[in-house]
């Protein structure tokens, strides 16, 4: 997909953006209004498992982080300026989606509060719904799930992060400053799908007040 860009000019969040937007799934039908739901958490919380469950309730365009990475780049470094320009894209591709009023769910770690609120900011732009869920787990649990999905070659996620990587990033998690739903996806997970997806349908109904 670089390929597509000239060699000596990087491209720009635009570029990128709808270079991840040809990839996509089809898209949902634009609704009465925009909503993007953020999730939040380190990786083997069952960010994936979440959004898929959420998404086969309501109607979302599913960003996932791992996934568009290896899109925009074809072997992942993981380095500081490759999740730069990343993000850049994917906060683009936010921004365009909701402008069309299509719904949105945002899959990564969103561990940085000043990285979240660039979601927040372009959420408040487009008036549209921010539902944002910290989805968590014991870290026993983590550490056996993790251990499974390196031995899983067909699994679902696209998440390369093992057990180190899940320690290493845990001193990052900072609090959230915005009103947020806590899952611990140990237990079932249903209770707050079906919440969240009554939530989220009310609003793209037009039933809950702006």
């Amino acid at each position: 997909m670089n390929a597509k860009h000239p060699r000596n000019l990087s491209p720009t969040a635009e570029q990128d953006a709808r270079a991840l937007l040809r990839h996509l799934p089809p898209l949902p039908a634009p609704a009465r209004r925009p909503v993007v739901v953020v999730l939040s958490g380190l990786p083997g919380t069952g960010k994936s498992t979440f959004g898929k469950r959420l998404g086969q309730r309501v109607p979302l365009a599913v960003l996932e982080s791992d996934a568009l990475r290896r899109l925009l780049v074809r072997v992942p470094t993981y380095a500081a300026e490759e999740s730069a320009r990343l993000f850049d894209a994917i906060h683009q591709l936010i921004g365009e989606l909701l402008g069309q009023r299509v719904p949105v769910l945002l899959d990564a770690t969103n561990l940085v509060e000043a990285h979240r609120q660039q979601v927040y900011a372009i959420a408040e732009k487009h008036h549209a719904l921010l539902l944002v869920v910290r989805l968590e787990a014991p870290r026993e649990t983590v550490r056996q799930r993790l251990a499974r999905r390196a031995q899983d070659e067909a699994r679902e996620d696209s998440s390369e992060a093992g057990w180190e990587v899940y320690e290493r990033m845990r001193p990052s998690v900072e609090t959230i400053q915005r009103p947020h739903l806590v899952i611990d996806t140990s237990r079932d997970l249903e209770p707050a799908v079906s919440r969240l997806a009554q939530e989220v349908q009310a609003w793209l109904a037009g039933e809950q007040p702006e």
